[in-house]
């Protein structure tokens, strides 16, 4: 009787030892894959932000990001409010100084290649700063997402999009008028600066 009683007192230990090996491996699989989640979330693409002033006596406000994908092109998310309704033309232009009330300090568009103005991905010649028209509804906001080849976050100056101005004209651009497609007066501007 004692024998079976403790052949059985050891078959439950070994029972209960090979559980808790078992819980153990699975407790270390389980913390290497929390560290493999921290270690991807905490790998972070370049980053740009912009915070949009009204121009030009308008009363636009809006913020916009720049984040560097892992294929080389740059995601550019922006929203405005404020704005009239219809379309307004969306530039990168070539100085970071929105300081003119008309902002006109910002020079002319982004144009490194020194080509004529179109329009991105329909027309052979464009300027790297040259984006496209925003479209705002009657309540007066509108927002823009676009994958943009050609450009950098913190990459060479002819691409990156650091220290350029986003502007946004009060017309729709054109992409036939030289320089800058009649797009019209300045009505929001803001300097694209690394987010840290």
């Amino acid at each position: 009787m004692n024998l079976r009683n403790n052949l059985v007192a050891v078959a439950l230990m070994s029972i209960m030892i090979s559980c808790g090996v078992e819980k153990k491996d699975n407790a270390e699989e389980t913390a290497v894959v929390e560290e493999e989640v921290v270690a991807e979330e905490s790998i972070t693409q370049p980053m740009a932000m912009v915070e949009i002033s009204s121009a030009s006596g308008s009363t636009m406000t809006g913020e916009a990001t720049f984040i560097q994908n892992e294929d080389g092109a740059v995601t550019l998310e922006l929203s405005v409010s404020g704005a009239t309704p219809g379309s307004h033309a969306l530039h990168l232009h070539a100085n970071g100084d929105c300081s003119a009330p008309d902002a006109t300090s910002a020079g002319g568009h982004w144009n490194p290649s020194e080509v004529d103005h179109g329009k991105r991905g329909e027309t052979e010649m464009f300027h790297a700063g040259d984006i496209d028209n925003l479209e705002v509804g009657e309540d007066g906001t509108g927002q823009l997402k676009m994958i943009v080849e050609g450009w950098s976050v913190g990459g060479p100056d002819s691409s990156n999009v650091i220290g350029k101005a986003v502007i946004i004209h009060a017309a729709a651009d054109d992409f036939v008028s030289q320089p800058s497609g009649a797009a019209g007066p300045r009505q929001g501007c803001g300097v694209v600066v690394e987010k840290n």
